[in-house]
């Protein structure tokens, strides 16, 4: 865990990084610090965490290059734990206990639907801190991977309720790496159980693009996101958007 505190505080929300890499690489910097740069600018606290990759999907032993079982699920193991730890220091970071949200990128915005949606515990308690809640209050999800399974149906560990926090999900029609039916199907169960959600689904823009695509119609989603943090009133409403650029 990382943390960046904003030069400007503008809000007592904390924004959890989930970068993406499929499961095998984190992209530190594209969905990482760059991400925490735009969350300062916005004034809130950042934490980006650094989970590890189990080699290639949720549930895998990377020192044997093969699927466990059963399953240990490494990397929401710690984005739980992350989400408690912030918690449970949320007086020293400065931060209300009770918005403390997450933002995902592709394998990252699969973090997102879980934590968001199972808060059964995936370890054992190490201390106070994992008496605490694990579900975020808030979630944002850009370009997931990984709901979308074999026959075009969501994961099935994947269970939203009311209880899911509101969800911000965006993603490109023209995805290459994972499908819109990531977005789609993960959207649909959002809506049947009648939780929150603001869905943006772009005819093209790609994967992977981060804050780096100002010229393209995905460009826009800082933007779009910090208006609904507007709306779900973690940013003043009287806020100028901030500039994605570095």
């Amino acid at each position: 865990m990382t943390v960046f505190q904003p030069a400007s505080r503008k809000t007592d929300a904390a924004i959890i990084v989930f970068p993406g890499g499929g499961f095998r690489i984190l992209a530190i910097d594209l969905e990482g610090t760059e991400i925490c740069d735009w969350v300062t600018r916005m004034g809130a606290t950042c934490v980006l965490l650094k989970y590890r990759v189990p080699g290639g999907n949720d549930y895998w032993d990377d020192t044997l290059n093969r699927r466990v079982t059963p399953p240990v699920p490494l990397a929401l193991q710690d984005a739980q734990r992350t989400i408690r730890l912030v918690r449970a220091n949320a007086a020293s970071l400065g931060v209300d206990p009770a918005k403390v949200g997450v933002i995902g990128f592709s394998a990252g915005g699969y973090l997102v639907a879980q934590t968001s949606n199972i808060v059964k515990d995936t370890y054992r308690p190490v201390d106070a801190a994992d008496a605490l809640s694990s579900r975020p209050d808030f979630a944002m999800a850009l370009y997931p991977g990984h709901l979308c399974r074999d026959g075009h149906v969501l994961e099935p560990s994947i269970q939203a309720t009311k209880q899911t926090p509101p969800t911000f999900l965006l993603q490109a029609w023209d995805d290459p790496v994972d499908p819109i039916c990531n977005s789609t199907l993960y959207a649909s169960a959002l809506e049947k159980a009648g939780a929150s959600a603001e869905v943006h689904l772009f005819s093209s823009g790609g994967h992977a693009f981060g804050l780096r695509s100002p010229g393209n119609a995905t460009g826009t989603w800082p933007e779009l996101a910090e208006r609904w943090l507007r709306a779900q009133k973690l940013l003043p409403s009287d806020q100028p958007a901030s500039s994605p650029g570095r």
